[in-house]
Formats: structure tokens, sequence, C-alpha cells
């Protein structure tokens, strides 16, 4: 069987980490797998995507990258 994987890491402040993650956890979550690595104030958020149809997977990245850009551009509009 055929499986399509994507992996999506995000690296910076921890608390900034755990808002995109918090931003992405009502999406879906039994597509894919999420986990913040790091010790500190510096870590990545590390996204994981596996589906055995390369179209969904690419659906799933898509949802996950416009809930973290429009995450983010919230963080930028309040710094």
């Amino acid at each position: 069987m055929t499986k399509a994987t994507a992996l999506v890491i995000w690296k910076g402040g921890r608390d900034k980490a755990e808002a995109l993650l918090a931003a992405i956890s009502p999406d879906d979550p039994d597509d894919f797998d999420s986990e913040l690595v790091g010790e500190g104030d510096s870590v990545e958020l590390r996204i994981s995507i596996e589906s055995d149809e390369f179209g969904k997977s690419r659906a799933t990245v898509d949802d996950i990258l416009a809930c973290l850009t429009a995450a983010e551009s919230g963080f930028d509009s309040i710094e």
C-alpha cells in the first residue's frame, strides 16, 4: 500500500509555538500528529501528515498551512 507523508516544521519561541499548535488542534485531529520539541524558549512545532491518498494529504497540508498563516498574521498585527 502506498502512503503519502508530509512533515511541516516551524521553529521559534515556545509561546508562539503553543499558540500555533492551539490554532490547528481543532482541525481534523485524526489526520495528523503534532508535537512541540525542544527545551526552553526555542522549540520546533512538528506536524506530521500521513495518508493513503496524495489528494487527502495535500488538502490536510493546505488546511494546516492556512490555519498557521492566519494565526501568525494575528501575531504580527498585535506585535
